[in-house]
This record gives C-alpha cells, sequence and structure tokens, in this order.
C-alpha cells in the first residue's frame, strides 16, 4: 500500500510534467526522502501513467561514469523507465514544447532479445540476452527547478528522463567490443565531447546486468523486446534552441536529433 505521502509527491511531478514547469526538489517537501521512497514515487508515477495507457518500452541507467557521481556527489548508478512516447526518430527535430530544461548525453542501446531478471545477474548474461545494440543520444531532462537536485530528486522523476533517440542500424553483439567503442559528440558541427565504453561502469554491459539486479528489488524485469539506454560515456551538454547534436561511435555509427528555434 502506498503512502499519501509518497502519492503527494508523485503528483506533485506528474503534474509538473503535464504542465511543462519546473518545481522545487522533493527533498525540500520531503527532507528525510530515502532512496527507497524516491524509487516507490517512480514506481507510482510509472503506474499512474500506465493507468492512463502509456506503454513501456524499455529502462533507462543513469549517472553510470564516474565524471556525471563526481558533478552530482553521488557515488551510484539510477534507473527509470522509458515510455513510448518518449521516442524520437534518428535526424528529427525536437520542439522545446515537449522539454522544460534539456540536457543531451550519448550512450549505447541494447535491445534485448530475452528477459534478464535479477538478482545475481551478470555481464555474460547480458551479452547472451542481447538481441543488438545501437548508438543513441539521451534527452535528459527534469522537472526540478535549475536542475538543483540531489540522487533521490533524479530517481523519484524518473531518472531525470526526456526523450531519446537511436540510430538506425542495429549491430549484433559479437562485431563488437563494448568497453573499447570510441565516441565523439559534437554540437552545431563543433566536437564538444569524447568518451569511450569503458567510461560506463568499465563495461557498458556491466550497466545493464546492475540495473537488471537493481530492479530485482521492486519485483521489476528486464523483458525481451525492450530497450535499455546503458549510460553515458561523457558529461551531459546543455541544449538551447536551433542546437543540432551529432553523436558518432567508432562501428555503431551515428545518431542525431535537431532542436527547433
Amino acid at each position: 500500500m502506498v503512502s499519501k505521502e509518497i502519492k503527494d509527491l508523485a503528483d506533485f511531478l506528474i503534474e509538473a510534467e503535464k504542465n511543462q514547469k519546473t518545481m522545487n526538489p522533493l527533498t525540500e517537501v520531503k527532507p528525510d526522502l530515502t532512496l527507497d521512497e524516491a524509487y516507490e514515487v517512480q514506481l507510482q508515477v510509472v503506474q499512474e501513467k500506465l493507468s492512463q495507457g502509456a506503454k513501456i518500452v524499455g529502462k533507462k541507467i543513469g549517472l553510470t561514469s564516474r565524471d556525471m557521481q563526481i558533478m552530482y556527489g553521488i557515488d551510484t548508478p539510477d534507473c527509470g523507465h522509458l515510455f513510448e512516447n518518449m521516442i524520437v526518430e534518428n535526424n528529427q527535430e525536437v520542439s522545446f514544447n515537449d522539454v522544460i530544461q534539456p540536457k543531451i548525453e550519448a550512450e549505447i542501446a541494447f535491445v534485448l532479445k530475452k528477459d534478464l531478471q535479477g538478482p545475481n545477474v551478470t555481464v555474460e548474461e547480458v551479452l547472451q540476452a542481447t538481441d543488438y545494440v545501437l548508438p543513441s543520444i539521451e534527452i535528459i531532462d527534469s522537472r526540478i527547478k535549475d536542475w538543483n537536485l540531489r540522487l533521490q530528486d533524479t530517481v523519484a522523476d524518473n531518472a531525470s528522463s526526456g526523450l531519446y533517440v537511436l540510430g538506425d542500424k542495429p549491430v549484433s553483439i559479437d562485431e563488437v567490443n563494448l568497453p573499447d567503442i570510441t565516441l565523439k559528440v559534437y554540437q552545431n558541427g563543433q566536437l564538444m565531447k569524447e568518451g569511450i565504453g569503458k567510461n560506463a561502469m568499465e563495461h557498458p554491459a556491466a550497466c545493464v546486468a546492475w540495473l537488471a539486479n537493481k530492479l530485482a528489488e521492486f519485483g521489476v524485469v528486464l523483458k525481451a523486446g525492450e530497450v535499455i539506454l546503458s549510460g553515458a560515456l561523457a558529461t551531459t551538454i546543455d541544449v538551447v534552441p536551433g542546437d543540432e547534436f551529432t553523436a558518432v561511435f567508432d562501428h555503431l555509427g551515428e545518431v542525431k536529433v535537431t532542436f527547433a528555434k
């Protein structure tokens, strides 16, 4: 049974997203909010969306790189849910009416062919369960004003999920060495960030294993067909109207998104 306090926090987030407005951190509303309670809030928001007809198409892992953890002063990843209405086609333009305070990060996306259920999922089991991988750009976003958040805030806010873009050409897991994949991110044609696969917990598949094991605590299973965004290979970039971003991955190809002026 979800407490009224958890439900109220979930309602605050739902209202902020609906109105495309930011709110004060939940950790100000409830200073003693625990990480487990933050996941309860997230799952309450998810259940509310499902009751209104939303469809889950995958999961995401955030804060996997040490640089990102240092930036936010934490030492653990987090995770959230991907819904069908978050999908942006490759090379498509995003309206600023659909985002609040977006940032982008580039990562490797896994598409599963088998369910993964924790605990104790290993990297090898992730690789065996993966149908293929794709390059991706995640457009992270936050309902929390000015990104002034603690780990509990971003967890409750569906791991600061916004939208995501996938590349067009699936690549077999057998054709690539994920930790060694290099990345270059261009903003309006200028090289802004570089990264490598092992920036995500030494191996992107280790991030997916962590996700399966973490979600097992809440009875959630990674399902065949789901897209798993495995975590940024470089730090985030702020977005302004008119920006164009291209993420170029060694062996995986590129993925692009533009933002309307």
